[in-house]
């Protein structure tokens, strides 16, 4: 993999991708707010859910999503990587890992983001897609047997790697380590939630399933 001014630009762009964090965007903008002094304050696609509702939840995630996807896909202005081969995806793994950190701490808004679950699923979804759709399956189930939206990242991420590694096997052991990655980070950015959940204390995600207004 050559690493010359052009890979440096890329990475520097998949960051900045990354540090445009929508939920706090849409939040000032469209309601006068920091999504970030409500709720769980994590500037998320589930807390602007619970704050703001749908109409503000689904733009946000679906925002979320497409910066990892686009952020990944960046790898194709090289021309001379073939899509799939070890340099391609190693690339692309790259490119996902600053726009997460991006999101996670935003140049844009004082390096206080979100935990970047969307942002990896639209990075995943656009390098692994069958994996990743069985795991978003496995998140919905969780989900709706649970109603902890937490239990059911920690769970799906905990998932992807075996995956990779058992069911979609890959040479591409790159790919294997971020799936790895993945899942450490989603246990490490889940640590209050845990507390919580062995406390018995972590709030249900009751609000996923009914429509709410802005407190504030």
């Amino acid at each position: 993999m050559r690493l010359n001014i052009l890979t440096i630009i890329l990475f520097i762009c998949a960051y900045l991708i990354g540090s445009v964090v929508n939920a706090v965007w849409i939040g000032k903008l469209f309601y006068g707010f920091d999504i970030r002094d409500f709720g769980s304050k994590n500037a998320g696609s589930t807390n602007t859910i619970r704050i703001l509702g749908w109409k503000a939840g689904i733009p946000v995630f679906l925002l979320d999503v497409l910066k990892g996807f686009a952020a990944v896909n960046l790898v194709r202005i090289y021309g001379y990587y073939a899509p799939g081969t070890n340099y391609f995806v190693t690339l692309q793994l790259l490119l996902g890992a600053f726009v997460v950190i991006g999101h996670i701490f935003p140049v844009f808004y004082g390096f206080k983001g979100g935990k970047g679950v969307a942002s990896l699923f639209g990075i995943v979804l656009a390098i692994v897609p069958w994996p990743t759709l069985i795991t978003l399956g496995i998140f919905v189930i969780i989900l709706f047997i649970t109603k902890y939206v937490s239990l059911s990242s920690m769970i799906a991420g905990i998932t992807f790697p075996l995956l990779i590694m058992f069911v979609f096997p890959t040479s591409i052991q790159s790919l294997i380590i971020f799936s790895l990655i993945i899942s450490v980070l989603l246990l490490l950015t889940h640590q209050k939630n845990i507390e919580r959940l062995i406390k018995k204390e972590e709030s249900k995600a009751h609000f996923l399933f009914r429509k709410k207004k802005p407190t504030v």
